[in-house]
């Protein structure tokens, strides 16, 4: 009994040594700005990755950005049908082919000769498209009129343009994450302009946590919601602040497009959080999607999805800010 009790008293003794030095133990931490916007990543292990991770940033740019004239997807939207493309392209491709699918054509990335006519590409200017303008651009979109072939696109049209802004920040959040497991971290945070993906814990041995906004649109920002996330990856699509207003009308356009009618949406919907086991480009497609369609679709699309998890705000029919989370949030 004497052995038994000295024995249970260093385990004792090892599990609060462990802990405490758990408690005390030091991440490292990496920010700066890509993508238009700022990343943050938390993770355990004393080494600097930072440049790394800034050449895994700039391999995704080279290959999927519309605001580099040079990048594999701005040479394609020109209609150059030579350019191989590399292993991000094919990826994010298949996913979207993949969402697209699922959301019956809510999600479609070739919705960007719209998102251009919109103001929302690349050239910021704003100058409303009328009906025959969007009819005639509409015969552009749909993801069914391209291919990958060999690792090289076919387009039914030179005109299809590609936009995989919807998903690309997400796919970059999951290169960022797959490179520290590669090293080994299995504890880290990973944040791309709200994008995240988390694995493990933290250095208090806490679980991760993330903050919904809330949806102002006056520039100020606030927290809606906390919530934990455990291997899971996160993001959120809204239509709080990025639009343009009409300046003889004062109507605002949300940056959000329909890719079944080529207009901005007008939903009641003004943000979507989607939290599952996936990767960060997954959520961060689904997120888009259930924002560009009415609030019953999307929660009829989440019933429909119960892996997702959601946390929905809208505005009711009084302007009054309301919530709908799924029963797995």
């Amino acid at each position: 009994m004497k052995i038994r009790a000295i024995t249970l008293f260093f385990l004792s003794l090892i599990l609060v040594i462990s802990c405490k030095k758990n408690e005390n133990k030091e991440y490292t931490k990496l920010q700066g700005q890509a993508f238009g916007t700022s990343f943050h990543i938390t993770y355990d292990d004393k080494r600097d990755f930072i440049n790394s991770i800034d050449s895994l940033f700039y391999r995704v740019n080279k290959s999927l950005s519309t605001y580099i004239s040079n990048s594999d997807i701005s040479k394609i939207n020109r209609g150059d049908t030579t350019v191989v493309v590399d292993s991000y392209f094919i990826e994010v491709f298949k996913k979207s082919l993949k969402i697209y699918k699922e959301t019956n054509g809510v999600f479609d990335p070739t919705i960007g000769i719209l998102v251009n006519a919109w103001g929302f590409g690349p050239e910021k200017a704003f100058n409303k498209p009328d009906t025959s303008r969007v009819i005639h651009l509409m015969k552009y979109v749909g993801f069914d009129k391209v291919s990958l072939e060999n690792n090289m696109v076919k387009k039914d049209s030179d005109s299809i343009y590609f936009d995989f802004n919807a998903i690309a920040k997400g796919f970059a959040v999951d290169l960022a994450g797959r490179f520290l497991e590669s090293k080994g971290v299995d504890n880290y945070l990973v944040e791309i302009g709200g994008e995240i993906r988390s694995r493990g814990v933290k250095n208090d041995g806490s679980i991760w946590k993330a903050g919904i906004e809330n949806p102002n649109d006056d520039g100020t920002r606030s927290i809606q919601k906390i919530i934990e996330l455990k291997d899971e990856s996160m993001a959120t699509s809204g239509n709080y602040r990025k639009f343009k207003v009409d300046s003889l009308t004062g109507k605002k356009y949300v940056h959000i497009l329909n890719a079944k009618t080529g207009y901005s949406t007008q939903s009641s919907l003004l943000s979507v959080s989607v939290i599952a086991p996936l990767d960060c480009a997954d959520v961060d497609g689904y997120a888009t999607a259930l924002m560009a369609m009415s609030l019953p679709d999307a929660k009829q699309f989440l019933n429909n999805h119960r892996d997702l998890r959601a946390y929905l705000i809208y505005s009711d029919e009084q302007g009054n800010l309301q919530t709908y989370a799924t029963l797995n949030f």
